[in-house]
């Protein structure tokens, strides 16, 4: 539409003197509409829906077909004027119905349900890289098998929730 879009969403611009100014308004406002806060009937998908209804919206997975051909890992969302597109950067997220969980878009790909980074609760750190394997306890001069028992449940917890690594 447009020669000068905005740099993030792509979303077209005004021009000083432009005819038919409620196109690009309109256009504008359908891209945003798609952006802010998104959230998707599904991720990976490749085949657009016979009958979707205004405001449905897909990530896109690598080979979409169809209408969706040529928009690979875009969110394609439908409009009372047909599919838009919209390109992800690094950092979107998006809700995805289907798996109740987030997708994140990093390193030109989608990440479904998975969390990325720390979690810091009130302040503290809770959460975040891991560290070192612990290993389970053995040996020593006395042996007190009822804490052993409650140590090694609690390191199976851990590793089965991989907050730590398997020893």
């Amino acid at each position: 539409m447009t020669d000068l879009p905005t740099p993030r969403l792509a979303l077209p611009l005004l021009q000083p003197g432009q005819a038919q100014k409620e196109m690009y308004h309109n256009e504008a406002l359908a891209r945003l509409d798609l952006a802010a806060q998104p959230a998707v009937i599904a991720a990976d998908a490749n085949i657009p829906p016979a009958d979707p209804a205004p405001g449905d919206a897909w990530i896109l997975g690598s080979t979409p077909e169809d209408a969706w051909a040529g928009h690979a890992k875009a969110i394609a969302g439908w409009t009372a004027a047909g599919w838009r597109f919209l390109d992800p950067r690094d950092g979107m997220t998006a809700w995805v119905v289907e798996d109740a969980g987030f997708a994140l878009f990093s390193e030109g790909a989608w990440h479904v349900g998975e969390a990325h980074g720390r979690l810091i609760v009130d302040g503290e750190q809770v959460v975040g890289p891991r560290a070192e394997a612990i290993d389970d306890p053995d040996g020593g001069t006395t042996i007190d098998s009822e804490a052993r028992a409650a140590i090694a449940a609690i390191l199976v917890a851990l590793r089965e929730h991989g907050l730590v690594d398997p020893a």
